[in-house]
């Protein structure tokens, strides 16, 4: 997986909160330090004041620069955050001992002592956060593992049903009808090329023609019973989702909101650009038994798993029910040069 899908964001507040709290928590641990005897909450308050003055400045260089040191590999970026916790450190440790000194802290001591420790610190606080990071991008890789398996196995679950059918359709169709018999295999070979490669990504754009040559395959099968609307703007964000990420939405829709109707149903599509973030709806309408069950679910919880490994909590897949409809909204996020040009705009 590219570095920058493996890393938290550093820009977003609840990385920032998280941070923040671990911080405090190291400073309550070194003021809880037995033998100390200066007084608890004096000592929590200076400790506090310097860890959040060394972890601010670090998550706002992180997130400054993003954009170059993700292009670094990953030993290069644990020396280059533990280099950068260092200096900030070094900074930061001298301002406090003048200040120290000043207010005749009894602690503060020799400058270069104090400076010493100030640095063996932050060295092994730096060397556990990156032994922390291990561990984080170890559990992302095992999870993209696994999401890769279950993809394998849902794929290997709806293609002969979805196969079969629409040979069936193609065959019905070569004789009275063989333009669109040609067209309907034709829809099918990119389907299916698609499938092959569904552990890559590709444009919005790209997946929503997908979707069409999906929902024509469907239609020709279906014919009046499946009515569709299709609201989406001329020009698209260039964003990558993963490959095959709307078919198994409308598969859905058809398989629990068309197919299980005796009379007619809509399914509507609609995409929302934003000045963040992308907005798309699928509505369908209820259909005759309990929509949205057995095999389903896997579908669903598979692309929520595909789109966090890929966007992490920045995308969202959620349900939206009314008495007679069943929709899904997927909000996914803007790339930053998108959002920031369409907010010059």
């Amino acid at each position: 997986m590219p570095v920058e899908q493996l890393l938290p964001e550093f820009c977003r507040s609840g990385t920032v909160l998280r941070i923040i709290i671990l911080a405090q928590a190291l400073a309550i641990l070194l003021a809880l330090v037995p033998g100390v005897t200066t007084e608890f909450w004096s000592r929590l308050g200076l400790i506090s004041l310097f860890v959040h003055w060394v972890t601010l400045p670090l998550l706002a260089l992180l997130c400054l620069f993003q954009r170059y040191w993700r292009q670094f590999s990953p030993p290069a970026l644990a020396w280059f955050f533990l280099l950068l916790l260092l200096l900030i450190s070094l900074v930061v440790g001298t301002f406090a001992h003048q200040f120290l000194q000043s207010a005749g802290w009894p602690g503060a001591g020799d400058y270069h002592s104090f400076l010493l420790q100030v640095l063996l610190m932050s060295l092994l606080v730096g060397v556990i956060g990156i032994q922390l990071g291990i561990l984080y991008v170890q559990q992302r890789l095992r999870l993209d593992a696994q999401a890769r398996a279950e993809l394998d196995a849902l794929q290997a679950r709806i293609r002969p049903h979805f196969l079969f059918n629409s040979l069936n359709t193609a065959a019905e169709l070569t004789h009275s009808q063989p333009d669109q018999a040609e067209q309907a295999l034709l829809d099918l070979a990119s389907l299916f090329r698609a499938a092959l490669h569904s552990d890559t990504a590709v444009t919005l754009e790209e997946d929503l023609l997908l979707a069409r040559r999906y929902l024509a395959l469907e239609q020709l099968r279906l014919q009046h019973r499946l009515q569709l609307e299709w609201r989406v703007p001329a020009q698209l964000p260039l964003l990558t989702i993963p490959c095959l990420t709307l078919q198994p939405l409308l598969e859905n829709a058809v398989r629990h909101g068309i197919e299980t109707r005796s009379e007619p149903g809509l399914i509507r599509l609609e995409l929302t650009v934003g000045s963040g973030a992308v907005s798309l709806l699928i509505e369908n309408p209820r259909g005759d038994v309990r929509p949205h069950s057995g095999g389903n679910g896997i579908a669903l919880s598979n692309i929520r798993r595909r789109l966090e490994l890929m966007y992490g909590d920045r995308a969202r897949l959620v349900a939206v029910m009314s008495p007679d409809s069943y929709g899904l909204k997927l909000t996914l996020p803007l790339p930053k040069d998108s959002a920031d040009a369409r907010a010059d705009r």
